[in-house]
Formats: structure tokens, C-alpha cells, sequence
């Protein structure tokens, strides 16, 4: 009778604990496996404008690697506390049934966050005037953008450059003259109740949101103006 008992005991076992093992199966994470879970890693922790462009690229790791298996689930996580940057370092983490400790890999993940901007068709020299064939709307790496760039190309048509701008380079501020000493401009005076709009000549260069000198074409008397787009200021009343 304790025979029979015993050999009920064991019958019971082995299924219980086949069905432990089964939920405990490690497997070899693949390369592309590690790659996606490190991309997740940074797009969920990653900040940038609307407007712009996100390339995330993971370092390559060596086909010929020998990973060890795991038990699900794989983590990975940035490697430090602090905002996402153009390189970045993610740690895959495991618990490993062919290691007495969690298997980690540490993973160089380079980030490129791109703006729309006003960039050069070709090359441009001091004095040309811009027309909406000198330029076009490309994506550009932040790192690369060293003063204040434009998104639009209305906001450049018109303008003249003041300095050379090669093929596939970002206008910046800088580079132009909205508004040129010399030029021709629209005065605007305006208020809640009315507006005055008469012409003069800009006794300095200037550009968006530049305070200048102008000289009013009729009465000939010089006054400070507000630079508002190519060709216009606006002058307080």
C-alpha cells in the first residue's frame, strides 16, 4: 500500500514540474533582438520638436558574438540618469540559466536629431539676392546649426547675402541683410484705429526684429524702425 501511495506521489509531481520549467524556457536573444530593444530604449525616453527628424542608430555587434540564452524578460535601459545626447550608452540585462548572475551587455547608441532649414541650392556670394530657386528646405544634424536658421523660404526671398554660402550649407541670420543699407523700404506706422504706410531708405542693414536707422523719403527726417520682413519696417507710434 506505501508503494502504491509513493508511485501516486511521483506521478503527480512530474507534470507540475514540467509545467514549472515550461514557464522558466531561456532562449538566445538575437542580434536584431538587441538592437530593437535598445532603439525602444532611447524612443521611449527621447524629447525633439515636432518638426524634426529622429535617426536612431545602434552599434553593430559582431554576427560571430556568442550570447548566452535568457529567461524573458529582456531589459534594456539607459545606461545613465540623464537626457537623451547624440551618443548615448543602453544596457541589456538578463537573468541567464547559464550564468550565476544577470548576463548585461552595454550597447553605443547614436542618436541624430535633424531641423528643417533653409539651406543654399549652390553656391551664393556676397551681394546676391534671394529668390526661392537660390534655396530649398533640408533636414540638417542640431550639432551642425551654429546661430539663428530659418524653416521657411519666404522668410529669406528677397534678403542679401552678405557672405559665401556654399551648396547644401544653412542660411543663418547672420548672413543676410533683410533689410540693406541703401534699400528702398516700406514704412509702416500703425494702431489700433489706423495704419500709415509711406517709403524710405535704410541708413543701416539689418535683420528680423533689428533696430535700424531709416530716413523718411518725404519729410527727409531719420527715425528708429523695426525691421518686419524683406523690404518693410515698422516704426512705433
Amino acid at each position: 500500500m506505501k508503494i502504491i501511495f509513493w508511485l501516486f506521489l511521483t506521478v503527480l509531481f512530474v507534470p507540475i514540474a514540467a509545467i514549472a520549467n515550461a514557464d522558466q524556457l531561456a532562449s538566445v536573444p538575437s542580434i536584431s533582438t538587441i538592437s530593437r530593444l535598445a532603439i525602444a530604449a532611447v524612443e521611449e525616453k527621447i524629447e525633439a520638436p515636432e518638426k524634426a527628424k529622429i535617426n536612431i542608430t545602434p552599434q553593430s555587434l559582431d554576427s560571430r558574438i556568442s550570447l548566452p540564452s535568457c529567461y524573458l524578460p529582456i531589459k534594456a535601459e539607459i545606461a545613465s540618469d540623464r537626457a537623451i545626447r547624440r551618443n548615448n550608452t543602453i544596457k541589456i540585462s538578463c537573468d541567464s540559466p547559464d550564468l550565476s548572475y544577470p548576463w548585461q551587455i552595454f550597447l553605443s547608441v547614436r542618436v541624430d536629431i535633424l531641423y528643417p532649414v533653409v539651406v543654399a541650392k549652390s553656391t551664393l556670394g556676397p551681394g546676391d539676392l534671394l529668390s526661392s530657386s537660390d534655396v530649398e528646405i533640408d533636414y540638417v544634424e542640431q550639432t551642425t546649426l551654429r546661430g539663428q536658421q530659418f524653416d521657411q523660404v519666404d522668410q529669406v526671398v528677397g534678403a542679401r547675402l552678405k557672405r559665401r554660402v556654399a551648396p547644401q550649407q544653412p542660411i543663418f541670420n547672420n548672413h543676410l541683410c533683410i533689410v540693406c543699407k541703401g534699400d528702398t523700404v516700406s514704412i509702416f506706422a500703425r494702431s489700433e484705429n489706423f495704419e500709415i504706410k509711406t517709403v524710405g531708405e535704410a541708413l543701416h542693414d539689418g535683420n528680423l526684429g533689428d533696430k535700424i536707422r531709416i530716413k523718411n523719403t518725404h519729410s527727409q527726417k531719420t527715425l528708429n524702425a523695426k525691421v518686419t520682413a524683406v523690404g518693410q519696417v515698422e516704426v512705433r507710434m
